[in-house]
């Protein structure tokens, strides 16, 4: 099967500009292309992933990704799927998080000798004249057609500020900037950039009269609606030590039984062969599909030694209840204050919840136990002395689980 063909057999295409010719560069190693990734966080999430592993795919194929970090971008905030406007960031905190996307990306993608870049659009859209720029980029662009766009138009009606407006020129000077000093043709995104992809090709085609390519892979959505890597406690992040590896294992095994093939074809690199004789699956045999597919993933996350041990973990766990090498959370002597820690703070730490407000919400409908007693008082406080020796086991829900511990 060639490339293309896989990448619709896994779910991963949702529309692209011009089919034969996209066909034509990825199937034969011919494109460099582009995903541009907006450095709003200091870790990337399990929503990230699938880009990630788009770019692996197409490079494995003989195409030469490009990276692109968005620290001008980020700047100026990306309005698509949004009701509201983001905080803007500071340039330092940008430039750190940048600097982890880096160290995280090298991990999947190889950017040995050329065969991958990664590049900042701050180096040149920062240095942008604003008044060149408007007479270089503002005559291709139709306001009436930008504001038809679905990134846009659902934000009219709440407001739309000049700021966010412009974000689609600067996503779409990107790919004119990548054509020209990179010989990049393609852009690849998540559906709900395709206005933006869009803007980039026709701004090559007006401004030099060639073509270039988009192509998007589709969102991932769970079941419930929600984009893939959101829960209830929050984004599911890269970083282990945002989400570790256990935590990390038991999202993609809690997965939703109708999501668990969907998310094998896109996320894994497992053959769709292999894949496709799980469609009849149930019971059980479900279960281990939603093992298979929860190792593979923090395998390629985490590295095989922590696949196998977050694998075992929950074996053992959730089959007989033992907490041998139960994930663990380490305290310092600075966590506590006059010796003790609250409950709220405690499930914070432990990475069980996201925020307090979270945390509390989850000791009032009673999910929280500690010690394998249920936790009913949000002011419920803990000793130092308490969780010194073997520590505390505290349990949110039915399946997650943190063993907390104070360092010396």
């Amino acid at each position: 099967m060639k490339l293309y063909d896989e990448l619709i057999a896994r779910g991963l295409i949702a529309q692209c500009t011009d089919e034969p010719e996209v066909r034509e560069l990825i199937d034969n190693g011919k494109a460099t292309f582009y995903i541009g990734f907006d450095p709003t966080a200091d870790s990337l999430t399990a929503g990230h992933f699938m880009a990630l592993s788009l770019m692996r795919r197409l490079q494995l194929a003989g195409n030469r990704p490009i990276a692109l970090l968005g620290g001008g971008t980020t700047m100026v905030g990306d309005p698509s799927g949004r009701t509201d406007m983001r905080q803007m960031m500071a340039g330092e905190k940008i430039r750190e998080n940048a600097a982890k996307f880096k160290i995280q990306m090298e991990r999947f993608i190889d950017f040995a000798d050329g065969k991958a870049l990664m590049l900042n659009n701050a180096d040149w859209l920062l240095k942008l004249n604003y008044v060149e720029l408007l007479r270089e980029v503002g005559p291709h662009f139709s306001v009436n057609n930008m504001l038809r766009a679905d990134c846009y138009r659902q934000r009219m009606e709440k407001g739309l500020s000049f700021l966010e407006f412009n974000y689609m020129i600067m996503q779409s000077y990107d790919f004119y900037h990548l054509f020209q000093d990179y010989g990049c043709v393609m852009q690849c995104g998540g559906d709900d950039q395709w206005s933006n992809i869009l803007g980039g090709t026709e701004l090559i085609r007006r401004k030099l009269g060639k073509n270039a390519y988009g192509l998007t892979n589709t969102l991932l959505l769970t079941s419930d609606g929600k984009k893939m890597g959101k829960t209830q406690k929050g984004a599911v992040w890269l970083d282990p030590e945002k989400t570790p590896s256990f935590a990390f294992y038991q999202y993609w095994r809690n997965v939703e039984d109708a999501d668990v093939l969907k998310f094998l074809r896109m996320l894994t690199f497992l053959p769709i062969s292999e894949i496709d004789a799980m469609a009849a699956f149930a019971g059980s045999e479900l279960n281990r599909a939603k093992e298979l597919l929860a190792y593979e993933l923090t395998k390629l996350i985490h590295g095989e030694a922590e696949a196998v041990k977050a694998q075992e973990t929950a074996r053992a766990l959730f089959s007989s209840g033992g907490a041998a090498q139960m994930p663990t959370a380490e305290l310092t002597p600075d966590d506590f204050t006059d010796e003790t820690i609250d409950i709220l703070t405690l499930l914070v730490k432990s990475a069980l919840v996201s925020s307090k407000s979270e945390a509390r919400r989850a000791v009032q409908q009673g999910g929280v136990e500690a010690g394998g007693a249920r936790v009913t008082d949000i002011g419920q406080s803990f000793t130092a002395a308490q969780l010194t020796g073997e520590g505390l086991v505290l349990r949110r829900g039915k399946k997650n689980y943190m063993r907390i511990v104070v360092g010396v």
